[in-house]
């Protein structure tokens, strides 16, 4: 079995709100200070550092920076990727932070507020999730013009609420337009992507990706997602797919199982005797690669992957994550599904014995998978961050506060 171990880099400072340490260094002072709020999960973090990558691009001066809390995945990823990150008292209103959540936030945005204030910061934008909330309520106190951007189908909690707070609402879906207050302005953009995914070239890829994953010659790739900490589910049905499939030599399964099921999935695949047939990693670096060594995905429906694989023009089997609240997965997953891009299995469903057919119909059928991801590429909106980024910025220019002002 090919196994592909995922290292985290060097360790990276995690940053008090009192002072974020720069990171990468100063732009000219003309240029429009930017402060992002992109917490959580990797759901907000990358979209968020998509945007920061393309308001560099369109305006090379501006400033930018992040907010977030000390409990997510942005305390490691966004110093990496080079920009100066403050935290907030934050917590999420479910669980045990309901109780506090609303004290939580009456602190953090006064923190928020602050934090504008010291950044000179021209705009706030929220990604989404319980961290932008505090630093839209803070730029409404501090009286920084506002963005917010939804990435789902249908919206989440912190969106509506911070939705009361600040008229500009950017969608990644169409869908979730009627779900915002009749005083917001919603204009649909799309999904922040990495430039990795904007630029995708599948013949240009295709070489560097089969050997990047070692890949056999001459065989179909199934690519298994399940979300940023995997899917025990797919990671069920991908074990059973490749006993199915045991003593051929014209499939394979790159499997992504998350750190958690790293171990377990790989040592029930030696002791199947399938391990032959299957790539296992924790994590995926380049998923311009991954994308392009594969002939199919059965992965969850989250906003980011369907936005990827419209973008990659990847066909796909889109299995819903069953918890979602509102079951916004599979509402996401229409996106897809919708023009023939995509079919739709239930978690329930999603069997060795219901997807081994459903996936070899497909990977028997070249025209079947051209067709879908045609389909696929027909939905795509390739140049959301740079719409989004555009946005920022001419919200920006209305408000250019000179430094002295803030003394």
């Amino acid at each position: 079995m090919s196994r592909l171990e995922h290292s985290s880099g060097h360790p990276c400072p995690i940053l008090s709100s009192r002072g974020a340490i720069p990171l990468v260094p100063e732009h000219d002072a003309d240029g429009p200070s930017v402060v992002i709020a992109a917490g959580g999960t990797g759901g907000h973090i990358f979209p968020g550092l998509a945007l920061a990558g393309a308001l560099r691009r369109l305006e090379p001066t501006a400033r930018i920076s992040f907010v977030g809390t000390a409990r997510g995945l942005e305390g490691s990823i966004v110093p990496k990727a080079g920009y100066p990150l403050h935290l907030v008292g934050m917590v999420p209103f479910s669980g045990r932070g309901r109780l506090v959540a609303p004290g939580a936030l009456v602190r953090a945005a006064w923190q928020a507020r602050r934090i504008l204030r010291r950044e000179h910061a021209a705009v706030a934008v929220g990604m989404g999730g319980y961290a932008s909330i505090p630093l839209i309520a803070g730029a409404r106190l501090a009286g920084v013009p506002s963005l917010i951007h939804e990435s789902g189908a249908i919206p989440g909690r912190a969106n509506l609420l911070a939705a009361r707070l600040t008229p500009n609402v950017a969608l990644a879906f169409e869908s979730a337009r009627p779900s915002f207050p009749p005083g917001s302005r919603p204009r649909t953009v799309g999904m922040p992507l990495a430039p990795g995914i904007t630029t995708f070239d599948r013949e240009r890829l295709r070489d560097e990706a089969r050997a990047a994953f070692s890949l056999p010659p001459r065989t179909a790739v199934l690519l298994v997602l399940g979300g940023s900490q995997g899917a025990a589910t797919l990671n069920r049905a991908a074990v059973g797919l490749a006993l199915r499939w045991r003593g051929r030599h014209d499939r394979h399964i790159v499997l992504k199982t998350g750190a958690a099921q790293l171990a377990a999935v790989t040592e029930e695949l030696d002791r199947a005797g399938c391990g032959d047939l299957v790539t296992v990693t924790s994590f995926i670096e380049r998923m311009d690669l991954a994308y392009a060594a594969a002939d199919l995905a059965v992965c969850r429906a989250g906003a980011g992957t369907v936005a990827e694989l419209a973008t990659t023009g990847l066909p796909a089997v889109l299995v819903p994550y069953p918890y979602a609240p509102h079951d916004h997965q599979a509402v996401n997953a229409a996106t897809l599904v919708e023009p023939g891009a995509a079919v739709l299995v239930r978690d329930h469903e999603a069997t060795p014995e219901r997807l081994g057919p459903l996936v070899d119909g497909f990977l028997d059928d070249p025209t079947a998978l051209a067709t879908m991801g045609a389909a696929a590429r027909g939905v795509a909106r390739p140049h959301a961050a740079d719409e989004l980024a555009a946005w920022v910025l001419e919200l920006a220019r209305h408000r250019r506060v000179p430094k002295a002002a803030h003394a």
